[in-house]
This record gives C-alpha cells, sequence and structure tokens, in this order.
C-alpha cells in the first residue's frame, strides 16, 4: 500500500466523514494505515465532531508524537494502538526504517497514558531479522513499568510484501513471545494476523474464562458482567464497555464539508 503511485479514494471533509459514518451505524472512527500523525490537524476537525454524535476515535500509529501534538490530539482521542517493530530493537529500526531510536516511542506511550488514552499495544515479529525474545522482553519490561500488567499486547503475523523478502512469522515464534509475555506477567496478551487461534481471544487472568471470542477482525461473542466483571469469578476486565454506541439516523450531522 505504502508503494502505491495512484490516487485512489475519494475526498471527504470532516462533516461528511461523521455523517457517513452515522448513517453506517458504526461506533466510532479509526485514523490508520497511513500514520495519523502526518494528517492530525484534519483528524482533530473530524474527532471533535464525532464526539458530538457519540462516536470514538481511534489511532494506529507509530508512536512518534510530539508532546505538542499530544496535546492537540488529547482533546478527541480516546484510545490508541502503537505498533512496535522487531520486538523494538535499536538495530532493526536503524537498519529498516531509519529511524534512530525506538525509545522515543516509550515517551510518546508515557504522554498518551498521562493524556489519559486507552492504549494497547502491538508488535510486528518479523523472522531472522526481528524476533530476539530478549529483545521482546527488554520491551515488555519497559512497557508494564509505564503501563502495568494489564496493558494489551499482541504479536503480529508478519508477511512479506515489496522488498522485504524474508518469510512469513513461524507460529511457533509468536508462540514463544506470546509465553514469553505470559510468564512476565502481563495479563492480556495476543497473537494477530492468524486467523483461527486460540491466542487472539479475550480469557480472565483469574479464572481462564473465555470472555471475548474473535476470528481475525471479527468480534464473535462478549461474555462480561454489566459492569465488566468476568462471569465465573467476578475479576474486573480493562475493557472499555458501554461508553459509546452508534447514533441513530436522527444524529446525522447536517451541513457541508469545509
Amino acid at each position: 500500500m505504502s508503494q502505491r503511485r495512484e490516487m485512489a479514494g475519494i475526498e471527504m471533509g470532516p462533516e461528511e466523514i461523521v455523517r457517513d459514518a452515522v448513517r453506517r451505524g458504526c461506533a466510532g472512527i479509526a485514523y490508520t494505515y497511513n500514520e495519523p500523525t502526518i494528517f492530525t490537524e484534519f483528524a482533530h476537525d473530524v474527532g471533535i465532531i464525532a464526539h458530538k454524535y457519540g462516536l470514538f476515535n481511534i489511532y494506529v500509529t507509530n508512536g512518534y508524537e510530539t508532546p505538542e501534538s499530544i496535546e492537540m490530539i488529547s482533546e478527541f482521542l480516546d484510545f490508541a494502538t502503537v505498533d512496535f517493530k522487531g520486538n523494538a530493537s535499536v538495530e532493526f529500526y536503524r537498519k529498516f526504517m531509519s529511524v534512530p531510536d525506538p525509545g522515543f516511542i516509550f515517551d510518546t506511550i508515557r504522554l498518551f497514558r498521562d493524556a489519559g488514552v486507552h492504549l494497547e499495544v502491538t508488535d510486528l515479529v518479523i523472522p531472522e531479522v526481528g524476533d530476539d525474545l530478549e529483545k521482546a522482553e527488554h520491551m515488555i519490561r519497559k512497557l508494564m513499568d509505564i503501563l502495568g500488567d494489564a496493558v494489551p499486547l499482541s504479536f503480529l503475523r508478519y508477511h512479506p510484501d515489496y522488498k522485504m523478502t524474508v518469510p512469513s512469522t513461524p507460529v511457533e515464534t509468536l508462540m514463544n513471545h506470546y509465553r514469553k509475555a505470559k510468564e512476565m506477567g502481563l495479563k492480556f496478551v495476543y497473537i494477530g494476523n492468524v486467523p483461527g487461534i486460540d491466542q487472539q481471544n479475550t480469557y480472565c487472568p483469574s479464572c481462564g474464562e473465555l470472555i471475548i471470542r474473535r476470528d481475525a477482525m471479527k468480534t464473535i461473542s462478549v461474555h462480561l458482567t454489566e459492569d465488566g466483571k468476568c462471569p465465573s469469578c467476578g475479576t474486573p476486565i480493562p475493557v472499555v464497555t458501554g461508553k459509546y454506541s452508534p447514533p441513530g439516523q436522527s444524529a446525522v450531522p447536517e451541513g457541508k464539508a469545509h
């Protein structure tokens, strides 16, 4: 997708985007695929309107925001997924991404935390060049120091594309990362981009009850009490529920795009 040479899609203004989301019955708007930080001003305009109509806003980001951009983002952002690559290895970031130091991303995570943004983290595990378990352990420890043991962490399967031609990540490599994170005390660990695997589901960290069943990009079932607890043992599950709901047709904003 990053190598596309022709423009695709349609042009829409903030009100049009929110109006379309409401009409489709969406619960929120995700700013993703292109790094949202590069269009923060536009996202801000959309997000402020989205909040007026009961929609949530979520960034999927590389975590290289400045304090000034976080200040603007926090005016409308509810959730953020921060994406690491290659276990946050300095060598990997420098060689393959021309990024001098992924340590800055941890600073951004602190800023998001302090701004009250609900966070989850992903790590794209790349075989041969970005799958070192010691590096993963270092990343996990730093995340736990900042966000505690309940932060959701997903290890994502890589697949080759464009000039990056190493093979797809073996599932066993992802399982090793999953087991390492669990051994270190993380309560909510996942494996992503592997349809059908049990490790994409949410389980109660106390009794093991299946809380949320997923299949790839779909949520199949949710088993929570009304106050967000495990129905079997009563353990609180830190899932944001009930705060947002898709507005009805009467909530469609009127007006033309800027």
